[in-house]
């Protein structure tokens, strides 16, 4: 005859088993969504590695830009430099060429002498203009831009203007004022020669 309360003792034990395999697959699986500490250090790694890659890289592009500056403004001051060292007749064919390139029509280089203070005559949008051309090692003065104004009126042109390497004395811009006479000074013609690189193939057709 079986004893009940051992056979009660027994559904116990198997029923109390059971529970414990359906908790330790939960425990377990909860254990493993833990991150262990490792996986956190190699995390941590990547990142510093991450940043410490796009540093240098912007780094990098720094250093390249300003390179690359420094190369167009060497180049900018190699062009200014030779300008200042053509002639006086060739600084005028030099200027002639460049207003050309900005639009300018019926470009004439005047005789060396005898031209009543105008180097250039030339239109542009139906403008006609009287341009003196200086190439100096010094600021340019007031008479510059009195010959101007006298040649403007013998060669009856609209408009008078002074090309110069260099810059404009205080009373030659007064005096440009006054008379109406435009000033092109060695920044303007710099941003002229920037545009349109005219050293450059001057030295080409030289070579040639």
């Amino acid at each position: 005859m079986i004893d009940k309360s051992k056979k009660y003792c027994y559904h116990d034990i198997m029923s109390e088993k059971a529970v414990v395999r359906q908790t330790l697959p939960d425990m377990t699986a909860k254990e493993m969504k833990k991150p262990k500490p490792e996986t956190e250090t190699s995390m941590a790694q990547s990142n510093i590695t991450i940043l410490a890659a796009l540093i240098g890289l912007i780094a990098f592009m720094a250093v390249l830009a300003i390179l690359i500056d420094f190369y167009i403004r060497r180049r900018r001051d190699r062009r200014i430099s030779q300008m200042d060292e053509l002639e006086g007749h060739d600084f005028e064919f030099f200027c002639a060429d460049l207003l050309r390139s900005q639009g300018f029509i019926d470009v004439e280089v005047t005789r060396g002498s005898g031209d009543f203070g105008v180097d250039i005559l030339a239109e542009k949008d139906g403008v006609t203009y009287a341009v003196q051309c200086k190439r100096y090692s010094g600021p340019v003065g007031v008479e510059a831009v009195l010959r101007t104004y006298g040649g403007l009126a013998y060669y009856e042109r609209m408009v008078g203007a002074v090309m110069t390497n260099q810059y404009f004395t205080s009373p030659a811009v007064e005096a440009a004022k006054k008379l109406r006479i435009l000033l092109w000074d060695r920044g303007y013609m710099d941003a002229m020669i920037e545009e349109n690189n005219l050293l450059a193939n001057k030295d080409k057709r030289k070579a040639e």
